[in-house]
């Protein structure tokens, strides 16, 4: 691409990560937060170049990782769960 101001990266790394829909890494992040999102980690794993890395898929790295899965779970409401918000 022949990108080579740093500032100009980092608006395409900003950009790219919202079109992808994955947090920010921080650096000084604490140990006492869960874990990052499953498919930042995954394209942090598939950043490496080699065999294993090319033949990774999403699902394998979530197993092999012992994350939670990355599929909301849809619950329904109770019975006497108000659905609607009212103004007290």
């Amino acid at each position: 691409m022949g990108i080579t101001d740093f500032e100009d990266m980092k608006v395409i790394s900003r950009h790219t990560r919202e079109l992808l829909g994955i947090e920010e890494p921080l650096f000084k992040r604490t140990i006492t937060l869960p874990y990052r999102d499953n498919i930042g980690l995954f394209l942090e794993q598939k950043g490496h170049t080699g065999v294993k890395s090319d033949s990774l898929t999403l699902s394998e790295f979530v197993q092999a990782a012992g994350l939670q899965d990355y599929a909301p779970k849809v619950t329904a409401p109770e019975k006497n769960e108000a659905l609607y918000y009212t103004e007290p």
